[in-house]
């Protein structure tokens, strides 16, 4: 067994891919690990060309394009670590920046999940980590965060300072998002019934219900290049938003679903089943 595994989902992100690959290998963690990359039914030669470039790689085709939770736990099932790094195809790895997480959540045995702080490609912090997801955190968080995006002076101010302090949470972003497998192996894995999105809130949740920490660390910082695979079919990412969001409701304030599947079909945004 090995000290890491690194797990990449890819879904037609082939350029983006590369790129979090090269900065994985130039160079590479000092940590013992492995990458695994599996990719989502791609059309766009990831696989083929991950392969060709990085034959220590291990290049999964899932046979289908399964969401991103499903993937994730086939990744982590075919590999073997005490920690698993969740991270996306749209990323870019600064040279020790892995190390420097895996120390991270080692100084911290109380902690079951370490993300750190993720940076767009202009260096703008973004907010990467949260209260747990219900009907007045969720509007608070996307207020702040519209705020924030359209550099509103006091919001972005308030939002950078409480990105510049290690914290305990109750999620961090599965963009980059550090566990221990004995943690993950006892929730069962991230839930499979989220196709993309909310499943990084729920693994949390499911974590801390076992009275185990989830942490963020400003101490390590990684690129992040958001939304590539949404850019990819911007339609079929609302409609899973959709169902991983009313997945969510169902599952942990089922009280409120009724009302948000009222608020989507008043809004014709209700996905279809």
């Amino acid at each position: 067994m090995t000290d890491l595994a690194i797990v990449i989902v890819s879904f037609n992100t082939r350029e983006d891919l590369l790129l979090a690959l090269t900065s994985l290998h130039e160079p590479p963690p000092s940590t013992p690990h492995e990458i695994v990359v599996v990719d989502n039914a791609s059309s766009d030669g990831s696989l083929a060309t991950v392969r060709e470039r990085w034959p220590g790689v291990t290049a999964i085709d899932a046979g289908g394009n399964f969401g991103f939770a499903r993937a994730n736990n086939i990744g982590i099932r075919a590999s073997t670590s005490q920690l698993v790094l969740l991270l996306n195809s749209d990323t870019i790895v600064p040279r020790g920046a892995i190390d420097s997480l895996v120390a991270e959540l080692r100084a911290h045995p109380e902690a079951a999940v370490i993300g750190p702080r993720l940076v767009d490609a202009t260096g703008r912090p973004e907010i990467s980590f949260g209260p747990m997801i219900g009907p007045f955190n969720e509007l608070r968080q996307k207020v702040i965060g519209r705020l924030y995006e359209r550099g509103v002076g006091p919001v972005r101010r308030y939002v950078e300072r409480g990105l510049s302090r290690p914290r305990q949470v109750d999620w961090v972003s599965g963009a980059c998002l550090l566990v221990r497998r004995a943690d993950a192996d006892a929730v069962g894995l991230l839930d499979e019934r989220y196709f993309l999105y909310t499943e990084d809130v729920d693994f949390c949740a499911a974590v801390r219900a076992r009275q185990r920490a989830v942490r963020f660390t400003p101490a390590v910082e990684i690129r992040h290049l958001r939304g590539r695979s949404r850019a990819v079919d911007p339609a079929g990412a609302r409609a899973a938003y959709r169902r991983s969001h009313l997945a969510f409701y169902a599952k942990h304030h089922p009280g409120w679903w009724r009302l948000l599947r009222w608020y989507l079909a008043a809004k014709r945004e209700l996905p279809r089943d």
